[in-house]
């Protein structure tokens, strides 16, 4: 169950999610990549008395990296909990994750903190006021490394300033399908932003889904990055909805068929690799989106999309599969998920 993806957002039809991180680090330590075992368990510590002795609404629980399996690891990762980087941290590496899986504080990531919420749909007035809120408290009990002239101080040049990484993923199957998404990253990144795949830094888009984020956090305030991106991601937005309505206008019967094949598939299918039913999951989920399958909610294909991943599909079979096993169940998985979801 991906508990993130509860309560609702505006502009849920493109915008999946908003995502709000915060770099910061300790001063008197140095930064993760140059400290030894006894200094980074010095940092945890402190980081955990701290937000022990805060009272929250939500309670938080504590994960060591070391302690969990790689399919455990991995699934965290999936489920958009915690950074690739941070799960490969056997040694030093832990996180706080809140109940609502909403926040995160990552521990000894790049940086000794990475506060992280997470967000449905565009929220980035609730989700900037969660972030602060938790970093306003840490920054009570523990002593920032910051400069005067640079801002905070993160183990990345790009970090430093805010420590801000604003990023929200968005789904744009017409964007793409014109093949029009090259030129709008040419142009995000022209003004200082970046597109990546669905994991973030270095990994590929899946089911059509990007993830848009500021690429600077030096010289602009919090406010300026996300009221930056906000506008940026409504012209996208607009243009994807605006795609949708021609396409769907002028090539009706090829939408609709391709939508339907797509629905076929999962539906029936007995073998799956989860790159292809991300991309019929994405099919899927614009047909919902456009009113073509109104017996299914598209949150919930989103939901699917992360149930089918890799490594939570090995937390539900609960068992180590092959690579063949493991497109067998999620083939099954996706058909009995369906059939539940049509009532």
């Amino acid at each position: 169950m991906v508990k993130w993806l509860d309560g609702t957002g505006l502009d849920e039809d493109v915008v999946v999610s908003t995502r709000l991180r915060l770099a910061r680090n300790l001063a008197n330590y140095r930064f993760p990549n140059f400290m030894n075992n006894d200094e980074a368990e010095a940092v945890t510590n402190e980081i955990l008395n701290c937000m022990k002795d805060n009272v929250y609404e939500v309670p938080y629980k504590f994960y060591r990296i070391r302690d969990l399996s790689d399919t455990e690891r991995s699934a965290f990762v999936e489920d958009h909990l915690i950074s690739p980087n941070l799960a490969n941290n056997l040694n030093t590496g832990s996180f706080l994750l809140r109940n609502d899986e909403k926040a995160t504080v990552m521990i000894n990531e790049e940086d000794h903190i990475r506060i992280q919420v997470l967000l449905p749909g565009l929220n980035f007035e609730k989700g900037w006021e969660m972030a602060s809120s938790i970093d306003d408290s840490l920054e009570g009990k523990v002593e920032y490394a910051y400069h005067e002239k640079f801002g905070y101080l993160t183990a990345c040049p790009t970090n430093v300033g805010t420590g801000l990484r604003a990023s929200v993923m968005v789904h744009l199957p017409c964007i793409t399908m014109t093949g029009h998404i090259n030129s709008i990253i040419e142009e995000l990144t022209k003004i200082g932003l970046t597109v990546r795949g669905i994991y973030g830094e270095g990994t590929k888009a899946l089911g059509n889904i990007f993830q848009i984020s500021n690429q600077t956090t030096l010289g602009e305030s919090e406010e300026e990055i996300i009221k930056k991106l906000n506008r940026v991601v409504r012209e996208i937005i607009s243009r994807e909805r605006s795609t949708r309505v021609y396409m769907l206008d002028k090539r009706n019967h090829q939408m609709e068929d391709m939508i339907y094949r797509s629905y076929g598939i999962l539906k029936y299918g007995r073998i799956i690799s989860s790159q292809e039913a991300m991309n019929h999951l994405s099919n899927v989920k614009l047909g919902c989106d456009l009113g073509v399958i109104d017996y299914i909610k598209s949150k919930d294909i989103v939901k699917l999309m992360i149930e089918i991943q890799p490594a939570n599909i090995q937390r539900a079979a609960n068992r180590d599969l092959t690579y063949e096993e493991r497109d067998i169940y999620r083939a099954e998985l996706i058909r009995k998920k369906l059939s539940n979801l049509e009532g």
